[in-house]
């Protein structure tokens, strides 16, 4: 079968994304696992700025490809095939817009200001504090929706609850300590629920890379 292709780095928040996303869907890609120092020449063709997650989409006889190299973009290609779980809420329309203004917020602004607190701590610099504060501000947004619901947009699972997991994984490890006594009791608990799932378990296994074997590894629904 001509499966798509996915090329993806491990610890990547984006490429994170893009893999939770195949398997919400059930679909089942080839995986070509990379790291950035040594990127395959068939990749940077596809995609030229270089960056993961690439989904290689060929049509059935194999001679054109579509190239989607947007993470939040292979998420929404993938549900919009198969939405087992109903996260984009097709029995409400409207609510699309909403989530995707959402996942926008997180992947622009708190996203900036994760960067900034990670690099503060990483290096020792005098303004962590400063920086863990304006990424607060966005957390904070979380805990008030999860203090009023299950869920980031309501008491069912939807696609914000997913694509921003990877960034939320991040923002609790910079500081770990801080973040388990930290006020965020409903966040921590969503958080934690993630990452003990068996769904979070497979999109993180570790593959061999593509580069060491070229082994075709398919990944995801092989039924």
């Amino acid at each position: 079968m001509n499966y798509p292709v996915l090329y993806s780095l491990q610890h990547c928040p984006y490429a994170m994304r893009a893999r939770i996303g195949i398997l919400l869907s059930n679909q089942c890609v080839q995986l070509k696992a990379i790291v950035l120092k040594e990127k395959p020449d068939d990749m940077l063709l596809a995609s030229p700025k270089g960056t993961v997650p690439v989904l290689v989409l060929k049509n059935e006889v194999g001679t054109h490809s579509t190239i989607i190299d947007e993470s939040l973009d292979i998420m929404l290609w993938a549900l919009k095939k198969s939405d087992p779980n109903n996260l984009l809420f097709s029995h409400q329309p409207n609510m699309l817009a909403e989530m995707l203004s959402l996942i926008s917020l997180f992947d622009t602004e708190f996203k900036s200001n994760l960067n900034q607190y990670k690099s503060a701590k990483r290096y020792h610099e005098s303004n962590k504090l400063e920086c863990r504060h304006a990424s607060e501000k966005y957390i904070n947004l979380l805990e008030q929706r999860l203090n009023q619901n299950q869920y980031l947009m309501g008491d069912t699972l939807s696609l914000v609850d997913f694509a921003i997991l990877p960034f939320i994984r991040q923002f609790a490890r910079v500081e770990r300590q801080w973040y388990l006594n930290s006020p965020y009791p409903k966040l921590q608990q969503w958080l934690k629920s993630h990452l003990e799932s068996s769904l979070f378990s497979k999109a993180m296994r570790k593959y061999p890379l593509w580069l060491n074997n070229h082994e075709v590894l398919l990944f995801g629904n092989k039924n």
